[in-house]
């Protein structure tokens, strides 16, 4: 009798092994931006805790044919659910709707938001980012910008043109946004040759927490008095903060937008199809001078 619980209990836990769930993680880029390793460790974090798998996938390369075939990939191997950001819903819709259609619950987060659902994803993590940008547009105007530049360094990802468009309807007047690429260098560069060519510009706004620490510089190089403003944390831009450098920063949360969708597949897997009845935003918030101190520390690592 003893031998044959102990062979019942050692197939049980076979069988629990091989019913382990796996989740996929694909995201638009990481490279030179300190973003996305907060969102790959929140969803690390989450996998850890419900016993799962997690396994994270980007382009070096930030190609949306790339990563269509990464979504691709990922739902040959018929994995318990996709986690995908949606920086460009045109290129990588048909590889989402093909994992749905594939019986794959898929979860978009960070970008895309808009089209998330008309793709067959179960929700979406991440802020409405064209309201993050009115925020941003708008106190930037109660602090006295009048003639914005917004800095987008992933001129595909409608998310930060989303950004840009919202922060000129919050201080007002025409889109003013060039494309400064991901490499640190050319946003120094481009920013100083913007500022340069228009001395009326008197705010920027920063897209990414590399692009504001590349701003900055810029800034100073040319001897510009702008206010400047940003989107997401990094150890740069909080000090940049407690310096006076940068006025505020748009805080996502990025880390939830890892975390959550873990649970909620976890949930949704493994509960009777549990299902939040709306998708979960993440952010806006504002980090300034009054707050920078009690959440430095987690710059780059939980927020």
């Amino acid at each position: 009798m003893k031998k044959l619980i102990l062979t019942a209990a050692a197939a049980a836990l076979m069988a629990g092994a091989a019913h382990a769930e796996r989740y996929v993680m694909i995201t638009h880029t990481q490279g030179t931006d300190p973003f996305w390793p907060v969102v790959e460790k929140g969803g690390r974090d989450a996998a850890e805790a419900v016993g799962a798998t997690l396994e994270y996938n980007f382009d070096v390369s930030g190609d949306m044919a790339a990563m269509a075939q990464l979504i691709e990939a990922a739902a040959a191997t018929q994995p318990d659910g996709i986690i995908v950001s949606l920086p460009d819903a045109d290129a990588l819709g048909p590889a989402i709707r093909s994992a749905v259609a594939d019986g794959i619950p898929v979860i978009t987060m960070n970008s895309g938001l808009e089209a998330s659902a008309e793709l067959g994803a179960l929700m979406h993590v991440g802020q409405p980012e064209r309201l993050a940008g009115q925020k941003a547009g708008e106190r930037a105007a109660a602090e006295g910008v009048t003639n914005g530049l917004c800095l987008n360094q992933e001129a595909f990802n409608t998310a930060l043109v989303d950004r840009c468009t919202g922060y000129f309807e919050g201080v007002g007047g025409d889109l003013n946004m060039i494309d400064v690429s991901n490499d640190p260098a050319q946003i120094e560069t481009r920013t100083a040759a913007a500022l340069q060519a228009d001395p009326s510009i008197d705010g920027v706004l920063a897209v990414g927490p590399h692009v504001c620490e590349a701003a900055n510089r810029a800034i100073k190089e040319v001897g510009a008095d702008v206010h400047l403003a940003c989107f997401d944390l990094s150890p740069g831009v909080m000090d940049m903060i407690q310096a006076g450098d940068a006025a505020f920063t748009i805080d996502q949360q990025q880390r939830l937008q890892g975390y959550m969708p873990v649970i909620v597949l976890h949930l949704y897997n493994t509960g009777a199809g549990l299902l939040p009845g709306a998708n979960i935003p993440s952010g806006p918030g504002f980090v300034d001078a009054s707050n920078a101190a009690s959440v430095s520390a987690l710059a780059g690592i939980d927020r």
